[in-house]
């Protein structure tokens, strides 16, 4: 009996000093209290589950995030809040007899452990690089510390204006962008996120775009619906100056100003723009009194006093505005049934040009005004068949205008042999310039050239849906018939000007 009771006593020797944890019963008791709350906001944390080391009593913190336990033995304890979604947190505590220890636990959200991706690194284009094309390929590099899945941000900035263009949700580190201006200085930057962190942003590098050399011709070309505005250098290198999101057409270039003016479709009205050589600068001239007629695609409008102000129809009425905007004046009204389609004002700002015709395009009648609205001569009336493209010669002795010669007429406003005429204001004729045109085709818009010893035209097939070519021709030589002169210019091309 007494080597079992040795053998107990060895037991519970042992046993005592095994544990870390073994609360002595015979200790003073305190209590414990504290407050949980979400690290850098101090939100207070409910629901908490918490537990102490030693092990005491396990409690739950209330809506206030406080908590409380009582009947702590005295000692040195470690106290844990955990919960779901959180990280745990621990704190250390001194519990003394009949006393209260306070402490505050701070709880981060699992994410918030996880590193920020690398500070992007831009590759191309290269900083302070010039001669970009206006399709530019930008590239980057980044990397995240916990291989994150990244998606980048890649914002455009300019030094002409505050535009600013921005792509985002980009999963590679390469971005294509088109469209973009001419003669332009960009500044690009890139933010990487992991979706965790706050997105880092890269460094800011800048380039600059081509430069877009003078040319006399512009034009436009049809682009996935949308009519869009070209021009042309010295050395017959193509440039597209409007964009294809957008329905721009019927250019008409100044020199005094080095502006263009257009036609621009904007939410379902057409207004009067303006822009430099370049397409920069892009300024909507009408807001109120729009442009309009019977037919958007026929109808023109005109500089006048050197680029200070345009000239444009609506309908019956025929107005001015300033180039800047405002100013808005009715200068002359059609008589009753009557639309104002076409309008030329000459170099001197002296005589007006006007094509009238009724609501279908026909009956239609070519003559002009002086600056008070006063008819002065009647170029071409009462003829069926359609009209169109009247331009004054820098002399005022000449106009050109198209007319069908088939003389057809119908809804759709098809025309079936449209040729070239050149008026004489003194001799009051017209003769045809439209030698050597092929059959089946129609000659439409000309424009004289800038010294008007040759025409620039629009040639296309009656059919109405075939592709329109422009071509130029001697006027001299095309009225001996026999001579060839037509060459063409541009394929898939319409509405030219050269000035």
């Amino acid at each position: 009996m007494k080597t079992i009771k040795y053998f107990s006593i060895l037991l519970c020797v042992l046993f005592i000093g095994c544990s870390e944890d073994t609360l002595d019963e015979d200790t003073g008791r305190g209590v414990v209290t504290g407050t949980v709350v979400m690290d850098g906001s101090n939100e207070p944390v409910d629901n908490v589950r918490i537990s102490t080391n030693p092990t005491t009593s396990t409690v739950f913190t209330d809506e206030s995030g406080n908590f409380t336990i009582n009947n702590v033995p005295e000692g040195d304890y470690s106290i844990q809040a955990r919960k779901e979604g959180l990280v745990t947190s621990f704190e250390g505590a001194t519990v003394l007899s009949n006393a209260e220890v306070n402490v505050i636990l701070e709880l981060k959200t699992e994410d918030q452990n996880n590193r920020q991706p690398s500070t992007p690194q831009l590759i191309t284009p290269a900083d302070n690089s010039e001669g970009q094309n206006l399709s530019v390929e930008f590239a980057w590099s980044a990397s995240d510390p916990e291989e994150d899945e990244l998606s980048f941000e890649l914002e455009l900035r300019n030094d002409r204006n505050n535009d600013i263009l921005t792509f985002n949700n980009i999963a590679d580190t390469t971005y294509t962008v088109e469209n973009l201006n001419y003669g332009y200085k960009y500044f690009w930057q890139v933010r990487v996120s992991d979706s965790v962190n706050n997105p880092v942003q890269s460094a800011v590098y800048s380039f600059k775009t081509l430069e877009i050399p003078k040319s006399r011709i512009v034009y436009v070309r049809e682009i996935n619906g949308n009519n869009v505005i070209f021009t042309r250098d010295e050395n017959n290198t193509e440039y597209q100056i409007t964009s294809s999101n957008t329905n721009s057409f019927r250019p008409r270039k100044n020199n005094s100003t080095d502006k263009i003016a257009f036609l621009r479709t904007v939410g379902g009205q057409t207004q009067l723009f303006t822009m430099n050589l370049d397409g920069s600068q892009q300024f909507q001239v009408t807001s109120n009194i729009p442009v309009n007629g019977f037919n958007m695609d026929k109808v023109d409008f005109s500089w006048a006093n050197d680029g200070a102000s345009l000239v444009y129809p609506n309908f019956e009425k025929l107005y001015s505005i300033q180039a800047t905007g405002g100013g808005n004046t009715l200068i002359y009204q059609a008589p009753s049934g009557r639309f104002i389609t076409e309008v030329d004002v000459s170099e001197d700002n002296t005589l007006l040009a006007l094509l009238t015709n009724n609501a279908q395009g026909y009956n239609a009648s070519i003559y002009t005004i002086d600056a008070s609205g006063n008819v002065m001569d009647s170029v071409i009336a009462g003829l069926p068949g359609a009209l169109g493209g009247i331009d004054i010669s820098v002399d005022k002795k000449r106009l050109l205008f198209t007319r069908d010669v088939s003389g057809f007429e119908n809804s759709g406003y098809r025309q079936l042999d449209s040729r070239l005429f050149l008026y004489d204001f003194r001799s009051n004729m017209s003769i045809e310039i439209s030698y050597n045109k092929e059959e089946g085709t129609n000659d439409l818009d000309p424009r004289f050239s800038p010294d008007e010893a040759e025409v620039i035209f629009v040639n296309a097939s009656n059919d109405g849906l075939s592709e329109s070519n422009i071509y130029k021709s001697q006027i001299e030589d095309n009225q001996t018939q026999n001579v060839n002169n037509r060459q063409e210019l541009y394929q898939n091309a319409m509405m030219p000007d050269w000035e």
